[in-house]
């Protein structure tokens, strides 16, 4: 499968879904067709990218040689591949899925069987990053499943994506999303609770920030860069949603049998879970400041 004469199906037109939509329909003109429950998105893919139409998940999988899915969590991957009047019923024989929704391992392996039982083949390409990177085309994808389909799965990846990782077996693509997002949602905490601390304390905000990044220490990171100046305007909006990152940690304290061992990890989601408690689920994670401002009665944003 060179590219050449590829038929693609895109299932789940949500944030990540459309633009990669887009960049799919630029490289495979006139080849890509497109399903979502909302009527309102198939039509806007329709109007904007030239793509075709379908009416079911049936009918998609019944065209595509790839059909990409992206979809909310662990359910609705179920559902959409394996449910009543999904892939499965319909995907014909060396046709290759690739699910670029973030779930946990076990769900990804259940599609797997289910598609291998068909003789399909499916991979589990989680994405690491957000929107501005599925405009661009420049997502990273960290792929598991067999590495004959990931091959041949190629052409479509690098439509919408520049660094494309094959990591195992199916599942293997899941834990290393989820063990990335644990230390991006750390992260998130451990700048909370050091800007909070410079609250308390009193410290320059402003003279911490320009130390950490340009100092030679070891505390820089792009999320402070970019996330700091943003949380002192007070601005939260939604680059990454929160209740996202608390659903990507919690799969990832699910792949342990002994979350015991890892404390930092609880403490994460207890701070993101307070976070959206007080009504930040759908604003930027970088919220997670809120839960410190709410204990401490400090406020991030600049007077």
């Amino acid at each position: 499968m060179t590219g050449s004469g590829m038929q693609v199906g895109f299932v789940g037109l949500g944030a990540m879904g459309m633009p990669m939509t887009a960049q799919l329909a630029a490289r495979f003109p006139g080849a890509v067709t497109v399903f979502d429950p909302s009527a309102d998105a198939i039509a806007a893919a329709v109007s904007d990218f030239g793509v075709e139409a379908a009416g079911s998940i049936a009918e998609v999988a019944a065209k595509a040689d790839v059909l990409f899915t992206c979809v909310p969590n662990n359910d609705a991957v179920r559902a959409v591949y394996l449910g009543v009047d999904g892939v499965v019923s319909t995907i014909r024989a060396g046709t290759i899925t690739i699910d670029c929704s973030t779930v946990g391992p076990d769900a990804t392996r259940d599609v797997y069987a289910g598609l291998k039982a068909v003789s399909a083949q499916h991979l589990d390409a989680s994405m690491l990053g957000s929107v501005k990177q599925a405009r661009e085309g420049t997502i990273s994808f960290v792929v598991g499943g067999d590495a004959e389909a990931f091959e041949r799965a190629l052409p479509a990846l690098k439509a919408c994506g520049e660094m494309i990782r094959h990591c195992g077996a199916s599942g293997a693509g899941n834990h290393m999303k989820l063990i990335h997002q644990t230390l991006v949602a750390g992260h998130a905490v451990a700048v909370a609770e050091a800007m909070a601390l410079c609250l308390e304390t009193g410290a320059d905000v402003e003279a911490f920030y320009d130390i950490v990044t340009q100092g030679t220490g070891f505390a820089y990171s792009r999320y402070f860069e970019n996330r700091v100046p943003r949380m002192r305007e007070g601005d939260f909006s939604a680059l990454f949603m929160l209740r996202f990152m608390l659903k990507d940690a919690r799969l990832a304290r699910d792949m342990t049998d002994r979350i015991d061992a890892y404390p930092m990890l609880s403490s994460v989601i207890a701070s993101f879970e307070e976070a959206e408690a007080s009504g930040h689920g759908d604003d930027d994670f970088s919220a997670v400041m809120k839960a410190l401002e709410n204990r401490l009665g400090v406020a991030i944003k600049r007077d």
